[in-house]
């Protein structure tokens, strides 16, 4: 009987200990890492990655479109505050129905007519918006599976081979991503590519920030400023005239910070002042309701504002100009074989 006795018990604090073996940590957004668990159709394996800094803020990514899932930190009451929207499982992300915290590329923003020429040969790409393409095409780097190392707790280096001829793009381009997450809050991302063959390349990442928290159903409590004295107007289409035109007097002036004007459709690209000089305030937001700002520093010369009503956030997309392979007086997004792509923005968060 003792023996029995003996054995029941031993078994049951078997049980009990695996148990507690299977319990994992969630995130301080609340997202469960196993939940992001998933095996692509190449054997590659999507999961969550975290980077925290010694101020309690913490990122996340995954290896699907190098998405950042969630950017937590304090707000001005010490309580923790997603700002950006994503969800909290990988079935979502793999609907390629947004591009939520998304890596955008081969070439972020519209290319009209979903052709460019590039010496002297016409290259036609696939259209993902009407006869236009829209941030890379239907199967851009949003969709693609990033190789991701971590080499410390605060950053991530995220690799992707766009191959030859993917989404029509010719070459094939080596990039390269690195989230830095600094001890001053700041999301530092360094863009870096390489090519074999001349081609186009205008990468972004594609945030949905939200400073008064991801679950807010507005951003008219958040004031914006822009450092852009000029924008690039837009067709019905959104395709860019190639006209540079002044914001003073429009809706579109944010070159003083002043609420957001929520019943205006932005989507649009504005000429940086100090295009290149990444230390230069190139924007700002900043949350009346949780006091969290942020500010936005890039060696781009253009921003893209996106300001989505459905699901209340606002884009900061740095990027070069939308359509430029069409407008010779835009900045050139031509990568040639002796060149690498160099890029940077900084997203810097603090309390107002």
């Amino acid at each position: 009987m003792k023996k029995r006795v003996f054995i029941f018990v031993t078994l049951c604090l078997f049980i009990v200990s695996c148990k507690k073996e299977t319990v994992e940590t969630a995130t301080l957004s609340g997202l469960s890492p196993s939940k992001f668990e998933y095996r692509t159709d190449d054997g590659e394996i999507n999961r969550l990655y975290v980077m925290k800094n010694a101020n309690g803020m913490e990122i996340t990514v995954i290896n699907i479109g190098a998405r950042i899932v969630s950017v937590t930190l304090p707000d001005k009451a010490g309580n923790n505050q997603n700002v950006v929207l994503g969800y909290d499982s990988i079935e979502p992300y793999l609907q390629l129905g947004d591009y939520f915290g998304a890596i955008v590329g081969r070439y972020a923003n519209r290319i009209a007519d979903g052709t460019f020429e590039l010496d002297r040969v016409t290259h036609r790409v696939r259209q993902n918006e009407g006869k236009n393409i829209l941030h890379g095409g239907p199967r851009g780097f949003f969709s693609r599976y990033f190789t991701i190392e971590q080499p410390n707790e605060q950053s991530l280096v995220c690799s992707y081979l766009s191959k030859a001829g993917e989404e029509g793009f010719p070459g094939n381009l080596n990039v390269k991503v690195t989230y830095t997450l600094s001890d001053e809050n700041a999301i530092i991302i360094d863009y870096e590519a390489a090519t074999d063959q001349a081609t186009l390349v205008n990468l972004t990442n594609h945030s949905y920030f939200n400073l008064s928290g991801a679950t807010s159903n507005t951003v008219g409590d958040q004031s914006l400023y822009i450092d852009a004295a000029t924008y690039t107007p837009t067709r019905d289409d959104l395709i860019t005239t190639g006209e540079i035109a002044q914001v003073q007097g429009t809706s579109l002036d944010y070159t003083t910070l002043r609420p957001i004007e929520v019943d205006y459709m932005y989507d649009l690209n504005y000429v940086l002042n100090k295009p290149g000089d990444i230390t230069n305030l190139a924007a700002k937001v900043v949350s009346a309701s949780t006091g969290i700002n942020m500010e936005v520093y890039t060696t781009e010369p253009g921003i893209q504002l996106y300001i989505d009503k459905i699901r209340p956030s606002i884009c900061l997309e740095t990027q070069h100009f939308p359509d430029s392979p069409h407008h010779p007086n835009f900045p050139t997004t031509i990568l040639r074989v002796d060149s690498i792509f160099n890029s940077k923005t900084i997203y810097k968060f603090g309390i107002e």
